[in-house]
Order: structure tokens, then C-alpha cells, then sequence
């Protein structure tokens, strides 16, 4: 338990631990439907870190992994909760993962695609959310296929069909809800991507606060909080990440 002043100093610069969610990945936050208050796995680790420190907390939410991201890199919030990958580590110090989930494709029933190898193909376009882990994987790794971005990762599915576009991908989780609220819509077999969701905090923070941040994740895990977590709130598919 992080007790040294300085820590408590580096993580709550005004005074509350002010922490980045991205509702964009409803396996880890969402609107509660009664209270539309946020809720979900990412705000249950920040409040047990609050709580931790010794400090209030204040949630900064937003609607896209993009926009949570800039707010911990531009220091608009002390941590924040994303899929690692290694653009977003230009401003950002990572924890080991808490939370491993998959990426998948979805394409219209009809579709001559039948594998994720199949995508990468001249002429398919692939809808992901703006900004997303998705987004930034793909973008690295598609050479013939084209991207489109829709504004936001819950947003992919109603975009891919509006703008008739090849594929989707995105929270495999997300992409089979659609797919059963609209019909006519299959996923692809397997994945193309596993997504390991950590959290971070500005590297300006500093090394003792990311060891911190690190302990205290790798703690949640191993005391059984993660896997408690997961199932309060219902997650299926998603699993907690191994030690690091």
C-alpha cells in the first residue's frame, strides 16, 4: 500500500485522482441503465486505487479510447485505462495487463469472406471505431486493405452497414451483440488481435508511480478483484491476464 507522500503527491497533483474512462468498451464501463452513472470494471479498479491512495476520486469519462488517452497524455487525468500499444506509450507508462479480451471481424451474411486471413485484400474496406486499439493495430498491419473510422467503437456496426463496407472489427463481445440485434450478420472464426487492457499514468509522473500503478494492478489481480469484477458485472469472453 503506497503510504510515501510523494506517490500520493505525483498521482493527485489537484488533490483527487482524477481517472480517464473510455465508455467506447463496454466490457470495461458503461452507463448504468437505470442511473446512466458510469460503471464496469475500470471504475471499480479506480475507485479500489482511490481508496488506496486515500483520496477522492473523479471520474473524466469519454465516449472514445482516443479521447481517454489524450486526457492522461495531456495530463488532464492522473490514470486512465487502455488497451497497450505502443503509440500510445509515447506519454503514457503502462501496467502489466489486467484484462486480456479479443478482436474480431464481422461481415454480412452473404459476404465471400470466411477467415480473418481473407480481409486483407484489395478492395475491402474495415470499419473500426476512431482512435481504438483496433485502429491503431490495423493501421500498422493491413497493406492492401483500406480503413474507414467510424466516430466511435459502439458505433462500428451501424457504420459498416450504412457506408456498405467489406468488414467490421472491434470488442468481439460487442461485435456478436450487433450481430444478434440486427441479423444477417456473421463474425469471422478466431481473432486478429488480443487486446491487453492496462492501466496507465503520465510518464511525467515518474518511476516511483509507475511501480506503483504496477503493484497495485498485479495485486487486483492475484487477490481474485479482476475475476470478482468481471462477473459482478456480467463480462463474458473476457479473462484476467496472467501475472506479470
Amino acid at each position: 500500500m503506497p503510504t510515501d507522500p510523494a506517490i500520493v503527491e505525483a498521482f493527485t497533483p489537484t488533490g483527487v485522482l482524477r481517472a480517464s474512462i473510455n465508455l467506447g468498451n463496454p466490457i470495461l464501463a458503461k452507463r448504468n441503465a437505470g442511473s446512466g452513472e458510469p460503471e464496469g470494471v475500470s471504475i471499480d479498479l479506480a475507485r479500489a486505487f482511490a481508496a488506496q491512495l486515500g483520496v477522492p476520486l473523479e471520474l473524466v469519462v469519454f465516449d472514445t479510447a482516443g479521447k481517454s488517452v489524450e486526457a492522461v497524455t495531456a495530463e488532464q487525468a492522473d490514470i486512465g485505462f487502455f488497451a497497450v500499444d505502443p503509440l500510445r506509450g509515447q506519454g503514457i507508462r503502462f501496467t502489466a495487463p489486467y484484462v486480456l479480451i479479443e478482436g474480431a471481424y464481422l461481415v454480412k451474411e452473404g459476404s465471400p469472406i470466411a477467415s480473418n486471413e481473407e480481409v486483407d485484400r484489395a478492395g475491402v474496406r474495415v470499419m473500426v471505431g476512431k482512435g481504438s486499439a483496433y485502429d491503431l493495430y490495423l493501421t500498422r498491419e493491413l497493406k492492401a486493405a483500406s480503413i474507414e473510422r467510424a466516430p466511435t467503437s459502439p458505433a462500428v456496426v451501424d457504420c459498416f452497414l450504412s457506408e456498405n463496407a467489406e468488414v467490421a472489427a472491434g470488442v468481439k463481445q460487442q461485435l456478436e451483440a450487433d450481430a444478434a440485434r440486427l441479423g444477417g450478420l456473421r463474425l469471422l472464426p478466431g481473432r486478429f488481435m488480443e487486446i491487453r487492457q492496462a492501466m496507465g499514468v503520465p510518464t511525467s509522473r515518474g518511476e516511483p508511480a509507475a511501480v506503483a500503478l504496477a503493484s497495485f494492478v498485479e495485486s487486483m489481480k492475484s487477490s481474485g478483484f479482476v475475476s470478482a469484477a468481471l462477473q459482478r458485472h456480467g463480462i463474458k469472453g473476457a479473462i484476467v491476464a496472467p501475472a506479470a
